[in-house]
């Protein structure tokens, strides 16, 4: 048993393929839940389920693109019938634009906020709506991002986006507290990434690091401990809160 005991807990993530993803689904397994991993990409998931198992925890891989609405029944139908009802949730997938505003296309920006804001609301409604209905309290962990807490300049669709998950969030947390759901978000700065690792490497992401108080990059096991008092019993009183783990960009003048 560890300080954040996830034993008889089951865990969704999304986006679980690469990333931010894989790794709260390694982490989470490491603690003891069982973790269903959902992304599209069928291939990654099962090398990850493998991989969580062969460390000695419980996996199962769901293909299921979160943008399908009229496909999420089947899969959580799927997890539930293999693991059990779905007691965390960690609302991860997302998607980065590249354009400002006057430049953005609007396939880009339609599908930015597809994944971004309506998959996340869909997601976390379905997952809740079953919570009720089997009258379970549960957690719920939103990704934003610290874009969507102050304005920036570039990828405009995603800094609104991850402003949209923070808001939503909170309207998640005062619905849902009377049917002891939880629902926080964390707000990552930036970690290295398959998403942004080529502007991290680049002349760019070297300014950005001098303009980060800590004058580095995070590392993705920075984001565990947060992680798990979140989801755990450890954090049961608290709901509502959007919390940054950026090493200090957001106080950083703009």
């Amino acid at each position: 048993m560890t300080y954040f005991d996830l034993t008889d807990r089951v865990a969704l993530v999304t986006g679980a393929s690469s990333g931010l993803g894989a790794h709260f689904a390694r982490t989470l397994a490491a603690d003891g839940a069982s973790v269903a991993l959902m992304a599209r990409r069928a291939d990654r998931l099962a090398a990850l389920a493998e991989e969580i198992s062969a460390a000695g925890g419980t996996a199962v891989p769901v293909a299921c693109d979160v943008t399908d609405a009229a496909d999420l029944p089947r899969a959580l139908d799927a997890i539930e019938g293999k693991l059990g009802v779905i007691d965390i949730l960690i609302n991860n997938a997302g998607l980065a634009g590249e354009h400002g505003f006057l430049g953005a296309p609007a396939e880009e920006t339609a599908r930015v906020f597809e994944v971004n804001q309506a998959a996340v609301w869909n997601v976390a409604q379905h997952v809740c709506q079953r919570l009720c209905a089997a009258e379970q309290g549960g957690t719920v962990v939103n990704i934003a991002s610290i874009a969507g807490l102050r304005a920036v300049g570039g990828a405009a669709s995603y800094a609104v986006s991850k402003a949209a998950v923070a808001h939503m969030t909170r309207i998640q947390a005062l619905e849902l507290a009377r049917h002891g759901i939880r629902v926080n978000a964390i707000a990552p700065g930036y970690f290295e990434t398959e998403l942004t690792q080529d502007f991290l490497a680049s002349e760019a992401g070297a300014r950005l690091r001098k303009r980060i108080p800590m004058q580095r990059i995070g590392r993705l096991e920075e984001l565990d401990g947060l992680l798990l008092l979140l989801v755990s019993d450890r954090g049961s009183f608290i709901t509502g809160a959007v919390i940054p783990v950026d090493g200090g960009h957001l106080l950083a003048s703009l």
